[in-house]
C-alpha cells in the first residue's frame, strides 16, 4: 500500500483483503511498510521482549561469510556462503539477525509466533538442507534480492525446531519480506508445513496465523481518518466530540490482533511523503504508538532480569530499502543514529563479522539549549 493517501481507507482494505486472502490462501514486535510517493521504500519495526534485555548489536556480514544451519544435532545443517553482504541487528550476543537489510536493499525480520508456528519434523538424511527458525534471516538477507528469489530459495530448504539455550525452547517465529519494488510477503510454518503470503499491506505482529489477521480487519472496516458527520435526529443537531471518531471502535490494547489493525489504521492514514528520506520520519511516527513500557511484552509473565531496561521495547529501525540506510534508536536513547551500506565494501571488509554497538553509552542524548551570557 503506498503512500498515496486516500480520505477514507474501507475500500481500501476492503480490496487488499480480497486481494491478500485469495490470492494465497519471537517477541511482541509491530512490522510496517511504507511506499512513498516517489515509489521508494521504508521497512521498520520495534523489538519488544519483556523477559530480559536481548543485548542486540549491529552486525556487519561481508561477502563470502560462510554459514553453517543449525540442526537439533548441533552445526551438522545447510552449508552456504553469503553473496550479498548484510546488515543487521543481532541478539543475544549471537549472530543470528533478528532484523536487517542486505545490499541490494532486501529486507527481513523474525517475529515471534509462539502457539502458532509449527516445523516439519528433523530428518537425519535431509541435515544438509536443515536449517533452524534463527537461521532464516541469515539465509534470505545473504542469498536474495527480490521476493522472487525468496519464494524459490525458501523451497530449498527445511526449517526444523532446535531449542534455544536463552529460553529453553525452541524460537517459534513467522517472517516478513520486503524488497526495493515495495513487494511483502509473511512466511509462517503451520503444522509442519510453510506457507508464504502476499502481504499487500506490508503489516505484521505475532499471532495467529496472517491469513486471520486478514479475515479479523473485516471487523473493522467502518474505519476512517475522516470525522462522522453531524447526525439530525427530529429536532436535535448531534456533532462529533472531537477530532478522530472515524477511528471510534480502533482497538487500543497491546494484543497482536490488535496491534495489526492499529497498524493497518496508522499506515492506511499516513501523510503523503515525497521519498524514503521523508517516509522514515513517518515509519519512526507511526511506530513510536507501539512502544510498550516494561511488563507489557511477550517474556513479562516469566522470570525476569530487567537490570538496566527501561522499556519493553528495546529498538525501533526504519530500514530504507531504497537509500540502503539503516535508521534506528532505543530503549536509552531516542536519537535516531544511521549506518549507510552504500559506504560499505562488504568484499574488503575481511572475512569475520563486525559488531557495532547500538548505544556506545546507554544514556539519553540531551541538547542543552538554555541561553548563555
Amino acid at each position: 500500500m503506498t503512500l498515496n493517501k486516500k480520505k477514507f481507507i474501507p475500500i481500501l482494505i476492503g480490496f487488499l483483503l480480497i486481494f491478500g486472502t485469495f490470492t494465497n490462501s519471537i517477541l511482541a514486535c509491530t512490522g510496517i511498510r511504507l511506499i512513498a510517493t516517489d515509489n521508494s521504500v521504508v521497512y521498520g519495526r520495534t523489538m519488544e521482549w519483556g523477559k530480559f534485555d536481548l543485548q542486540s548489536r549491529v552486525t556487519i556480514i561481508p561477502r563470502g561469510y560462510s554459514f553453517i544451519g543449525l540442526t537439533p544435532e548441533g552445526e551438522n545443517g545447510k552449508k552456504w556462503k553469503a553473496k550479498y553482504g548484510v546488515v543487521g541487528l543481532d541478539m543475544v550476543g549471537q549472530d543470528f539477525i533478528a532484523d536487517g537489510m542486505n545490499e541490494k536493499g532486501l529486507a527481513a525480520g523474525l517475529f515471534y509466533h509462539k502457539g502458532f508456528a509449527s516445523y516439519p519434523t528433523y530428518e537425519k538424511d535431509k541435515a544438509d538442507i536443515t536449517i533452524t527458525a534463527l537461521d532464516v534471516t541469515n539465509y534470505i538477507l545473504s542469498l536474495f534480492a527480490t521476493i522472487d528469489e525468496v519464494r524459490q530459495g525458501m523451497e530449498k530448504v527445511r526449517v526444523v525446531a532446535v531449542v534455544q539455550e536463552e529460553i529453553g525452547i525452541p524460537v517459534y517465529a513467522h517472517w516478513m519480506v520486503t524488497d526495493t519494488n515495495g513487494n511483502s510477503i509473511t512466511i509462517e510454518f503451520c503444522d509442519g508445513n510453510m506457507k508464504i503470503f502476499d502481504n499487500p499491506l506490508g503489516v505484521i505482529t505475532n499471532g495467529p496465523t496472517y491469513d486471520w489477521h486478514m479475515m479479523n480487519l473485516r471487523n473493522y472496516i467502518n474505519l476512517s481518518s475522516v470525522a462522522f458527520p453531524d447526525k439530525k435526529i427530529d429536532d436535535l443537531d448531534f456533532a462529533p466530540m472531537g477530532a478522530g471518531s472515524g477511528m471510534i471502535g480502533l482497538p487500543g490494547d497491546n494484543t497482536p490482533p490488535s496491534r495489526f489493525v492499529r497498524a493497518v489504521a496508522w499506515t492506511g492514514t499516513a501523510r503523503p511523503t515525497p521519498t524514503s528520506a521523508e517516509t522514515v520520519y513517518e515509519v519512526f511516527r507511526i511506530l513510536d504508538n507501539f512502544n510498550l513500557p516494561l511488563g507489557a511484552a511477550e517474556g513479562s509473565d516469566n522470570s525476569s532480569d530487567l537490570e538496566g531496561m527501561r522499556s519493553s521495547t528495546i529498538w525501533t529501525t526504519a530500514w530504507n530499502l531504497s537509500g540502503h540506510v539503516l535508521n534506528y534508536h532505543t530503549q536509552h536513547n531516542r536519537r535516531v543514529r544511521a549506518l549507510y551500506l552504500d559506504k560499505i565494501d562488504f568484499s574488503d571488509i575481511g572475512d569475520s563479522i563486525i559488531h557495532i554497538p547500538l548505544d556506545r553509552v546507554k544514556a539519553q542524548d540531551i541538547e542543552d539549549i538554555t541561553p548563555h551570557k
